[in-house]
């Protein structure tokens, strides 16, 4: 520093103009962008506090005092507007207070007070203000509350469980029953012993790197004395559940060509009532594949059933007519009902109006013989095409895994829209008749039953991805079988799955409508409103954040450039619509479990949104937006071309330039509700920030704050619910009741899956598995492990 003379006889001081200048800088970078949001009808609290903060570096360059008192003024307008637009929220009070909190505490340092004149008192209140801001935002930091622990009830000894039932030794579906409930009665891992939880074993998949992203996304079966699962690749493998070791691995010998990335969610079992139990495939694992096919394999050795289709594999791409390479995979496990094997399909996002038939088929699950379609461009039709037809193009699919009621013999079928997603102007009304709903087919048949549309002409791609749900609940009638659906819009419904009448209350609402050239958007969206709803607050620019004072003006600033008129805003072409919540939902293919013999559903969910814009024809050739086709690998995150339509359309989360959303924490929710009021029981933030932060590197901060997940939850009759699905790599124990974290593990990679738990026999132990592999959608670490966890055997009696 120069020592200047401050004008006061001979005393010098060294001017702080280090600090100075950074105001001066900071000032700038307020007020400039922040000129450009008052313009767009954003708040004016950046110019104000650009000029200000320009203002006392100013006046400090020059060692004068007012400049302190300027920024106490500055501090002082900063802690009312922060309050104001927030309350005291941590996460959203930590952008707007603590940068200007530590440069607050600066000025109370004896360094920088000796080089302001009479700076003391000033420099004190700055202090002073700056610490009632760091409290402010650690006391908005404080955990959720939850209720206190009550009694969960008396538990069974697994004993007396397995006497009553021995299938509940197994995890023989998806979701433990065809409903997909994924509640389990066993109860040795309980509130008393879970923190005892160790790692017992852990398989590696050992998939190949490539092109193509292989997902680990898998909840295994146990039945008997095996465990089975499939890899990204729908290789089948076997493990003895006690160690983990490999008995056989059946290789699939997938062909990737074209998917970004390939997944297998599960698989099936089936047992045969005609063979006899020692022969051969009286006992087979299905799997359909991400290239088109069904396989059928002994689960005793792992060979092809030989009796199945021609040699143990179909080629359902039969009818489907011509498939570009990655149009068309099977990422979730067949549905069995009534011995047959029932398959949707997976159709890639936003190419084409000619893209692939989305067919729901069933095929006999002991010969693979063809059993019958629904095909909802061929009302009426079960039967295959003739020679030369094929199945109707461009229709809704069925990507999420389906249930089914073996008492009723219905399968349920969640669907998406036609394709592609952000446009629909061309559809008909058999396109949009069935789109974004939940459709239960006779599952001798393939007929309609009855079906329920979540969103009318779907423009959002607010498919539905997570799986139905079944359970009974009480009504003014008695116990009523019922079917629970959630969206991506973050709305549950709840419905009669004999009928599809609603048994929570729906309401038809208006929304806004498109003014897009050759749209026709529907101007009332149903909601339900008997049920808490988990989309989070709406997007404001009050509510926009960022990691800093800076990118959180910058998405205020796109927030406001951007059309967001309330919930299904539709997508526009003249300027940006913010979406919310946007693609990730919401809720996604995890779902809800539910404690069966409480009555509580737990719910995950995510509140992030996207920036999504129609381009024009011409604009996208401008662009190179074109069909990804010739080996190339489609993506939804980026321009999509939607060929056969006048537009295309750039589909992004709606992220800051540091890569985080715009949306203020929490991004991610873990939730109850208690099924007899249908009012929420607990909710809260769901995981860490330890490996998320800024342009995608870790920040290790171990903070609640609520983090996009993808996966789904398990619940037993212990009382506890587990799930890892979080952007941090944690499996983590939840009270049912509470909310309240009982037990965490650290994995080796995200848990982007859906936990199962079962029973061995060989220690008498009961094991909780996941798989650990990670999703670049959320930017969480990859991998290829199962990782099991028990009670020490010291720790069970045994």
């Amino acid at each position: 520093m120069t020592n200047l003379s401050a004008g006061k006889g001979d005393r010098t001081i060294a001017r702080p103009r280090i600090y100075a200048t950074l105001l001066v800088l900071i000032g700038l970078g307020y007020a400039a962008p922040g000129l450009w949001l008052a313009v767009l009808g954003g708040s004016p609290y950046y110019v104000a506090a650009g000029l200000l903060a320009v203002a006392a570096g100013a006046m400090l360059w020059r060692g004068r005092s007012i400049g302190v008192w300027t920024y106490v003024a500055l501090l002082a307008l900063t802690l009312v507007w922060a309050l104001a637009e927030s309350g005291v929220d941590g996460w959203a009070l930590m952008p707007r207070l603590l940068g200007p909190a530590l440069f607050g505490l600066w000025m109370a340092l004896p360094l920088f007070r000796r080089k302001v004149e009479h700076g003391d008192r000033p420099a004190w209140l700055a202090a002073g203000l700056s610490v009632t801001a760091l409290l402010l935002i650690a006391a908005g930091l404080r955990p959720a509350r939850l209720p206190e622990p009550g009694p969960v009830g008396p538990i069974r000894p697994v004993t007396a469980v397995l006497a009553a039932d021995p299938a509940a030794a197994d995890w023989p579906n998806y979701g433990n029953d065809p409903g997909n409930a994924r509640f389990s009665p066993l109860t040795q891992i309980n509130r008393e012993t879970v923190s005892d939880l160790k790692p017992a074993w852990t398989f590696r998949l050992g998939l190949a790197t490539g092109k193509t992203l292989i997902g680990v996304e898998v909840t295994p079966l146990k039945i008997g004395d095996g465990m089975y699962l499939c890899t990204g690749k729908n290789d089948l493998i076997r493990l003895d559940p006690e160690t983990g070791r490999q008995v056989w691995r059946f290789e699939a010998h997938n062909d990737l060509a074209g998917l970004y990335a390939s997944n297998c969610r599960g698989i099936a079992y089936y047992r045969s009532p005609t063979l006899a139990p020692t022969a051969p495939c009286a006992e087979r694992i299905l799997t359909a594949t991400t290239d088109g096919r069904l396989l059928a394999v002994d689960t005793k050795d792992g060979l092809p059933c030989r009796d199945f289709g021609n040699n143990g594999q179909l080629d359902v791409k039969k009818g489907m007519g011509p498939i570009i390479p990655g149009y068309f995979s099977i990422t979730s496990p067949p549905q069995i009902i009534g011995g047959k094997a029932v398959i949707g399909g997976n159709i890639a996002d936003g190419q084409s109006t000619d893209e692939p038939s989305a067919v729901i088929r069933g095929y006999d699950a002991q010969t693979g013989a063809f059993a019958w379609a629904w095909d909802i461009g061929r009302p009426g039709i079960h039967t295959e095409p003739s020679e030369g037809q094929f199945y109707a193009r461009g229709m809704p699919n069925s990507w999420a895994p389906m249930a089914a009621d073996p008492k009723l013999g219905l399968v349920y079928v969640p669907t998406g829209n036609a394709t592609p997603d952000f446009f629909g102007g061309h559809r008909t009304p058999a396109m949009d008749q069935y789109a974004s709903s939940i459709v239960a087919l006779d599952g001798a048949t393939g007929s309609v039953r009855w079906s329920f549309q979540t969103t009318h002409h779907d423009l959002w791609d607010y498919d539905v991805a997570s799986p139905p749900t079944l359970l009974d609940v009480q009504t003014p009638r008695g116990m009523v079988p019922a079917v629970l659906q959630g969206t991506k819009r973050g709305e549950l419904f709840l419905l009669d799955r004999r009928t599809g009448r609603p048994l929570a209350a729906v309401e038809e609402r208006a929304v806004p409508v498109s003014t897009v050239p050759g749209e026709r958007s529907s101007p009332t969206q149903p909601f339900s409103v008997g049920l808490p709803n988990f989309a989070g607050p709406e997007p404001a620019e009050a509510r926009m954040w960022g990691l800093t004072p800076f990118d959180q003006l910058w998405c205020r600033i796109k927030f406001r450039q951007a059309d967001y008129r309330g919930t299904m805003t539709p997508i526009q072409l003249a300027r940006p619509t913010v979406t919310f919540p946007g693609y990730l939902g919401g809720h996604e293919w995890g779902g809800v479990s539910v404690d069966r013999r409480r009555g509580i559903v737990l719910v995950n969910s995510n509140r992030v949104a996207n920036y999504n814009r129609l381009l024009t024809r011409a604009e996208a050739d401008r662009l190179g937006v074109r069909p990804f086709g010739n080996g190339e690998a489609g993506f939804v995150g980026r321009e999509v071309a939607q060929q056969g339509t006048p537009y295309a359309a750039d589909i992004r989360p709606f992220l800051s330039p540091l890569g985080v959303p715009c949306t203020q924490p929490p991004f991610g929710m873990l939730s109850a509700i208690d099924m007899k009021t249908r009012k929420l029981l607990w909710s809260r933030p769901f995981g860490t920030g330890r490996d998320s932060g800024p342009v995608g590197i870790a920040s290790g901060i171990p903070l609640e704050m609520g983090v996009p997940n993808i996966g789904g939850s398990l619940v037993t009759d212990a009382g506890l619910t587990f799930i890892g699905a979080t952007q941090d790599a944690y499996l983590r124990a939840i009270d049912t009741t509470t909310g309240r974290e009982l037990w965490r593990a650290r994995l080796p990679a995200g848990g982007q899956a859906t936990p199962m738990t079962y029973w061995s026999a060989a220690s008498g132990r009961q094991f909780v598995v996941i798989a650990a592999g990670g999703h670049g959608g959320i930017m969480s670490k990859t991998g290829d492990y199962i990782v099991a966890y028990a009670l020490p055997r010291r720790s069970t009696g045994q």
